[in-house]
């Protein structure tokens, strides 16, 4: 059993937890994930670490409530205890003094884009971070991303925060621009790092993206996140989750990405219908 000491509402359905499990805690690197399972019939869900404090033996996991198995985890409270976590699983990031790096982040990929800044800018990299949501009641970790980048640039959707468009935008404004970018790392959406990699490509900058995404398993044994990068296969979790995003297929990944549409659908309509978690309480 893993106890949740501390969960907080970090945006509208994105929730915060804050778990003891030293063991994991004590290894846990920058870009790194976890499988979690809450109970016996739960789903195995991988998430990648958000934060981690060695001292305390914690982990911060970020997640948004967008199927069955996440809705069942936010309805877990500070004193509840999961059944299962393992880790920390896949390739760390590879942080290095590139110079300049921009870090860009959307929607709750926020979340794993925090601890790889913040371990960029211990290494000695100027930091341009774009991080950006659908509307300002989606945006997290402004504060945490200021306080370790150099420079931070916000927008949304909407415009109700920041500059009105995508992340891609002043992307691409800042290399209109002439400014001067040795590698880039973004995580979000599939479409939204496609974008990204699309737009660098012509300039030749290194692009590092992350396909958490389209993983299920985390092991490697289900097969379901394979993805062509360059002319080799690779496993997301194993091999990843951090690619070189101008040799991904990003055809192939947003393919991989709809794999279970139909089984989440079927997940969705049981939980609407009132089912309910066997989640283990603090007495």
């Amino acid at each position: 059993m893993f106890e949740i000491l501390h969960k907080q509402v970090l945006a509208h359905s994105i929730k915060r937890w804050e778990i003891l499990a030293p063991e994991v805690a004590a290894k846990a690197q920058p870009g790194q994930f976890v499988i979690i399972r809450i109970n016996e019939q739960g789903e195995r869900i991988p998430l990648t670490i958000a934060d981690y404090n060695r001292d305390r033996g914690s982990l911060t996991l970020i997640f948004q409530e967008v199927g069955r198995s996440t809705i069942e985890m936010g309805r877990l409270r500070a004193g509840d205890k999961i059944l299962d976590l393992v880790g920390p699983l896949g390739q760390p990031s590879k942080i290095a003094n590139y110079g300049r790096v921009v870090c860009i982040g959307g929607g709750v990929g926020i979340a794993p884009i925090y601890p790889i800044t913040r371990a960029l800018k211990q290494a000695g990299n100027e930091i341009i971070s774009i991080i950006g949501a659908r509307s300002a009641d989606h945006l997290i970790l402004q504060r945490e991303m200021a306080e370790v980048s150099d420079q931070l640039y916000i927008t949304s959707d909407d415009g109700s925060a920041g500059q009105k468009g995508f992340v891609t935008d002043v992307l691409q404004q800042l290399l209109e621009q002439g400014t001067a970018i040795d590698h880039i790392v973004a995580i979000g959406p599939l479409v939204m790092m496609k974008a990204v990699s699309e737009l660098s490509r012509p300039y030749r900058i290194k692009t590092t993206v992350s396909l958490n995404p389209i993983m299920v398993d985390g092991t490697g044994m289900c097969g379901a996140c394979r993805v062509a990068i360059g002319s080799e296969t690779k496993f997301a979790c194993v091999d990843g989750p951090e690619f070189d995003g101008h040799l991904v297929d990003w055809e192939v990944a947003q393919i991989r990405s709809r794999m279970f549409r139909e089984e989440e659908e079927i997940a969705m309509q049981h939980i609407t219908r009132g089912g309910d978690c066997q989640c283990h309480r603090k007495e």
